[in-house]
């Protein structure tokens, strides 16, 4: 009795430094901070700490910049396409002997200018222009949506990255307060086995489990350095708290209505154009055989210098014509073979988008199914909590005060206790990241953050 009234003493009355090591803070799951992060009035709302980060990202990210360039390279080359119909002009010029030959006259030069004027416009062509503008057109209707897609997936990665960021922060917390547990009941030990040398073992168990208690803080220590240097990736220097980020995302969208948005997410648009423009384009190759009609003006005129000295004149020239042309295309063997296999790419192209959007409802209703089990699991895992909270105060005083517990029960329900902890924080944030994909594989998280 007098060992356990040491023990008591230790853990209730001794040195204030003991008793600080001996409370748990105050911090709840939810809350997320870590003791080095000050709040700021940004970090308080947890979506605008996310709509920031991803906007950082995104205003970062090489491959976005990359993308959108591409989708303005393919808006010209509609206009360059649809240029086709336009009227085209050119010039040409030259200078060197020359000279011709009519009715038997040879009229020629040592030095011979010439300049030449064609001005044409198609007037019909069966639609093929006009088919490669639609192709066109499609193909950059793709290219914005590969942008759109590439801007998801990237804000995707970086709150998925947010999230993991706070699961580790938490640990480091939960760690720490497990750390410091053992701490003092190290430190009660030491003062018991001064009085009484038989309780070393209790000592040397005691050590052990604080040993084990730093390790645990020490891993979680550098899987959050990890994923901040991954999160400075995307977004640079400056990573704000992460305050709140537990709740942030744990309202689940009903299945029907996850299911229904899922042509509207950027990959099914993607795929739906790109549908399109393999149907254009079939078009177009269908109707390069058709006639073509189109008109056209051609002048030219030449300036001689030395000319022949029998032949009269001032050794000048013009000829001008205009009028309409046409072009029909009588035999063309490759015709058929390219329209069947553009015909054959362009349903190739629709059955991809039909399954890829199959695959993805299924996929929605897979990941819907587990974001709720998560979130399930966490709540049966905080009732068992708070059981474990209850049981680890009665067992510590029932060791402290009354000598029924051992310290082995005293230190196997601290170390329940805390992985309970841990395990809490794991099924919260892995469903706010499988719910996060849910909103991806939709209307998705940009949407979503704005």
């Amino acid at each position: 009795m007098l060992a356990l009234a040491l023990a008591g003493t230790a853990l209730y009355s001794g040195p204030a430094q003991a008793q600080s090591r001996c409370i748990d803070e105050a911090r709840v799951e939810g809350s997320g901070a870590a003791a080095d992060e000050p709040a700021t009035p940004e970090s308080l709302d947890p979506r605008a700490t996310l709509q920031g980060l991803v906007r950082d990202a995104l205003d970062r990210s090489h491959a976005v910049g990359a993308s959108k360039l591409l989708a303005e390279a393919a808006l010209s080359d509609i206009e360059e396409t649809r240029a086709g119909l336009k009227p085209q002009a050119s010039f040409s010029a030259g200078v060197g002997p020359g000279g011709s030959l009519q009715q038997g006259v040879n009229d020629a030069a040592a030095l011979q200018l010439r300049a030449n004027v064609n001005v044409s416009q198609l007037l019909y062509d069966g639609g093929r222009i006009d088919r490669l503008a639609d192709w066109r057109t499609q193909l950059a209707e793709s290219a914005r949506w590969g942008t759109l897609s590439l801007r998801e997936q990237l804000a995707m990665n970086t709150v998925a990255l947010a999230l993991e960021r706070s699961r580790y922060r938490q640990h480091m917390v939960i760690y720490g307060q497990y750390v410091r547990k053992m701490e003092c009941l190290v430190e009660a030990l030491d003062t018991i086995v001064r009085a009484d040398r038989g309780r070393a073992s209790e000592l040397v168990q005691a050590q052990k489990n604080l040993q084990q208690a730093q390790l645990l803080q020490s891993s979680a220590q550098s899987q959050a350095r990890q994923v901040d240097t991954r999160l400075r990736r995307l977004v640079g220097d400056g990573l704000p708290g992460v305050q709140g980020l537990s709740t942030v995302l744990l309202k689940v969208d009903a299945l029907a209505e996850l299911v229904a948005n899922v042509e509207r997410s950027t990959e099914i648009g993607q795929l739906t154009a790109q549908m399109a423009a393999a149907s254009a384009y079939a078009r177009a190759v269908a109707s390069g055989g058709k006639p073509q009609v189109s008109w056209a003006f051609t002048g030219g005129g030449a300036a001689a210098v030395g000319s022949n000295p029998d032949t009269p004149g001032n050794g000048r020239s013009g000829n001008f014509s205009l009028g309409l042309a046409v072009n029909i295309p009588l035999y063309s063997p490759g015709l058929a073979p390219a329209s069947d296999a553009a015909r054959r790419r362009a349903e190739a192209a629709r059955l991809q988008r039909e399954e890829a959007l199959e695959a993805r409802r299924y996929r929605v209703a897979e990941v819907h199914e587990q974001t709720l089990s998560s979130f399930d699991r966490a709540r049966r895992v905080g009732a068992v909590l708070r059981e474990s909270e209850q049981l680890r105060n009665f067992t510590l005083q029932q060791w402290q005060q009354l000598g029924r517990r051992s310290l082995f029960d005293v230190m196997g329900t601290e170390a329940e206790h805390y992985q309970l902890r841990v395990a809490y924080i794991n099924a919260l944030h892995d469903g706010q990241q499988m719910n996060a994909q849910l909103l991806s594989l939709g209307r998705g998280v940009s949407e979503w953050l704005r």
